[in-house]
C-alpha cells in the first residue's frame, strides 16, 4: 500500500519557493519561545503579634428567666390583655379573671368583722366594770374572770376575721394576672372564656435579661478550658460584634448523644442575643507574646505539605511550614519562616516553586502619586 501525502496549496508554493509563511509579510519577524508570563498577585509581611490561644465552637443561648405563668385562683377568664409575641414590663396587666366570688366574700369578711368589732368593744367595756367591782369589793375574783375569757374568745375570732378578709383580698388581687419580670410574651395558652384552676398555665413568659451559653468542645479540650477564663461570643446573624464573658460552669458529665462537655458561659442580653439562637464562641485557654502570622490565604498545601511563598526578585521561592494557631484570618506560623519575609497573599494558590510575578496593589488602595518634576521645557 502506498502512503500519499496532500499538501495545501499555499504549503505546496512554501516548498518550492522557500517563503517564510502563507498569508503574512515577507519582513514579519518569527515568534520567539519564551517561559509563561508572571503571575499576578498581591504580598504581605510576616507579622510578629501577640496572639491569643482559643478554643473554637458553635454554641446556643438559653434564657435563664423564662417563667410559666399560672392562675393563683380558680376561675373564668374574662379578658386577655397580651398576645403572643408582645413585650411586657414587669407589672403590666397580662389577664383577668371573674372576681364576682371574691368581691362578694370580702364583703361578708368586712362585715363580720364589724360585727366581732362590736362585740370587742362590748366585752371590753364589761370586763373593765367587773375589774373596777372586784377593786371595790362588790364581787369576788372569780366572777370577773368570765368576763375576760369572753373578752380574749372575741379577741381571737376578730384576728381570724381580719386574716380570712385579708386573704379574700390577696385572692381578689390574682384575679389580675401581670407579668413578673420584663419580657416578651413567647405562649398565649388561655382565650377569654376559658375556666382554670389553680396552677393551670396561662402564658409563656421569656426574658433575654440574662442568657446563658452552651458551648459544647470535644473531650480532649477538658484538660485546658477551666472556670473563670474568658471568653468572647458574637451573635451568628451579626458576627462583626463580640460580647465578653468568662467561663461560669463545666457541666462535670459528657453528653450522651455528642460524647461533649458542655462549657456555660452567663452574658447579659441585648437585641443581638436571642434565647434559642447560636452563637460563635471563643474560650482564650492562653496567650503567645509573639507569634509569626500571615494571613489564611498565603498558606496553599502542595504535596509538600503546607507551604508559603516568598517573594525576593520577582519570583516565588516555595518555603515548606508548619503551621499553628489559625484564627480571626490570619495562621500562626511555627517554623520555616521569619518575622519580615514578604509573601504572596492574593494569589498565591497559583504558584509554584521559582514562578514569575508581577505584584499589584490590593484592590481598594489609593493608586500610587505621580512624583512631582521641576525645571524648565526643553
Amino acid at each position: 500500500m502506498t502512503k500519499t501525502f496532500r499538501f495545501a496549496p499555499c504549503a505546496s508554493l512554501l516548498l518550492a519557493l522557500g517563503l517564510s509563511g502563507c498569508g503574512k509579510p515577507a519582513d514579519t519577524p518569527p515568534a520567539t519561545a519564551g517561559g509563561p508570563p508572571p503571575t499576578p498577585i498581591t504580598t504581605t509581611a510576616a507579622r510578629s503579634v501577640a496572639l491569643d490561644v482559643t478554643e473554637d465552637t458553635l454554641g446556643t443561648l438559653e434564657a435563664l428567666i423564662d417563667p410559666k405563668i399560672a392562675a393563683e385562683v380558680a376561675g373564668r377568664v374574662t379578658r386577655v390583655a397580651v398576645r403572643s409575641g408582645d413585650p411586657v414590663r414587669a407589672g403590666q396587666l397580662l389577664a383577668e379573671l371573674d372576681a364576682t366570688d371574691f368581691t362578694t366574700q370580702g364583703q361578708a369578711d368586712g362585715a363580720e368583722v364589724t360585727r366581732l368589732e362590736a362585740l370587742l368593744a362590748q366585752a371590753e367595756r364589761f370586763a373593765q366594770r367587773q375589774q373596777d367591782l372586784v377593786a371595790r369589793g362588790f364581787i369576788s375574783r372569780n366572777g370577773a374572770e368570765d368576763s375576760l375569757t369572753q373578752r380574749d374568745a372575741l379577741r381571737a375570732q376578730l384576728a381570724n376575721a381580719r386574716a380570712r378578709a385579708t386573704g379574700t383580698r390577696n385572692n381578689l388581687g390574682r384575679t389580675r394576672v401581670a407579668a413578673p419580670t420584663d419580657g416578651i410574651i413567647e405562649t398565649q395558652i388561655v382565650s377569654p372564656g376559658d375556666y382554670v384552676k389553680v396552677g393551670d398555665p396561662l402564658f409563656k413568659l421569656v426574658s433575654n435579661r440574662i442568657l446563658r451559653a452552651h458551648l459544647p468542645f470535644p473531650e480532649s479540650a477538658a484538660q485546658r478550658i477551666r472556670r473563670g477564663q474568658p471568653v468572647r461570643l458574637s451573635p451568628a446573624q451579626a458576627p462583626e460584634q463580640v460580647i465578653e464573658g468568662t467561663v461560669e460552669d463545666i457541666k462535670p458529665t459528657l453528653s450522651e448523644s455528642s460524647r461533649a462537655i458542655d462549657v456555660l458561659v452567663r452574658v447579659s442580653g441585648n437585641d443581638s442575643l436571642l434565647s434559642g439562637g447560636t452563637v460563635n464562641g471563643s474560650v482564650v485557654t492562653g496567650r503567645k507574646p509573639a507569634a509569626i502570622v500571615v494571613p489564611e490565604q498565603s498558606v496553599v498545601l502542595r504535596p509538600a505539605g503546607k507551604v508559603v511563598y516568598v517573594i525576593a526578585d520577582g519570583k516565588a521561592q516555595q518555603r515548606i511550614i508548619e503551621a499553628g494557631f489559625k484564627g480571626d484570618g490570619r495562621i500562626e506560623v511555627l517554623k520555616g519562616l521569619t518575622e519580615g519575609e514578604t509573601v504572596a497573599e492574593n494569589g498565591a494558590g497559583f504558584l509554584t516553586d521559582g514562578a514569575a510575578v508581577t505584584v499589584k496593589a490590593p484592590a481598594g488602595s489609593p493608586p500610587p502619586q505621580a512624583a512631582a518634576t521641576t525645571g524648565t521645557k526643553p
